[in-house]
């Protein structure tokens, strides 16, 4: 980030660490934070790592629930389909105040996106985003999802970024709404295997991405 972007930069949002936690409870904590904030209130990006669940967006439909068997489902208040969620996948919500940062939906959408992109590169992977399929892509195969939900011009939800994880429960449902989609992950394509690390390699980048004053590593 030059000179000239960082002097407009906005204060560094609060950082959370929040580990592996109950998606359901998440979701409503969020909910919650949104509902109360302020424009005093600052803006907040909270890392962690769900239990294995699946999440159906506000238009998903069950037919891409191709076989949950035991894993729970949770039809949630984001936008998209259907995804997985669980351990070994970094998540990061993203707690926006949209009008004071002078961000649009779309907007926020490609920072996520391009957060991911450019943090893969530093890595040495060549990867995309799709506007007709959000979410970021190596060779057609999905590493990251992207659904959020926009409330009291405030933004909640974001982005799940595959690291080291288990992801066998993607082939029992339509990811996204896609049949047959394939994913991958930093495990498989690079050394990365901690969500820690994955959440501090990529903290500078979604900092940038959207616009917030850099801070040091998690």
């Amino acid at each position: 980030m030059n000179a000239q972007l960082r002097a407009r930069a906005r204060p560094t949002p609060t950082i959370r660490y929040l580990g592996q936690v109950d998606y359901q409870l998440t979701w409503q904590r969020m909910q919650q934070f949104t509902d109360t904030r302020t424009a005093l209130s600052a803006d907040e990006l909270w890392f962690l790592e769900h239990p294995p669940v699946f999440t159906l967006g506000m238009a998903g439909r069950r037919e891409h629930l191709l076989a949950p068997g035991d894993i729970p489902i949770v039809h949630t208040d984001r936008g998209g389909q259907v995804t997985y969620h669980g351990p070994g996948q970094l998540v990061v919500y993203a707690l926006i105040d949209l009008r004071r940062a002078g961000l649009g939906v779309r907007d926020l959408v490609t920072g996520l996106e391009q957060a991911v992109i450019r943090y893969a590169a530093a890595l040495g992977i060549a990867a995309v985003a799709k506007r007709e399929a959000p979410g970021v892509y190596v060779a057609d195969r999905k590493l990251a999802s992207v659904g959020i939900r926009i409330r009291r011009r405030a933004s909640y939800h974001g982005l799940a970024l595959n690291v080291n994880m288990d992801l066998e429960p993607f082939q029992r449902i339509n990811p996204c709404g896609y049949a047959g989609m394939e994913m991958t992950q930093l495990g498989a394509l690079t050394q990365v295997a901690e969500v820690r690390e994955a959440a501090s390699g990529l903290s500078p980048y979604l900092l940038a991405a959207l616009g917030f004053a850099p801070v040091t590593a998690l």
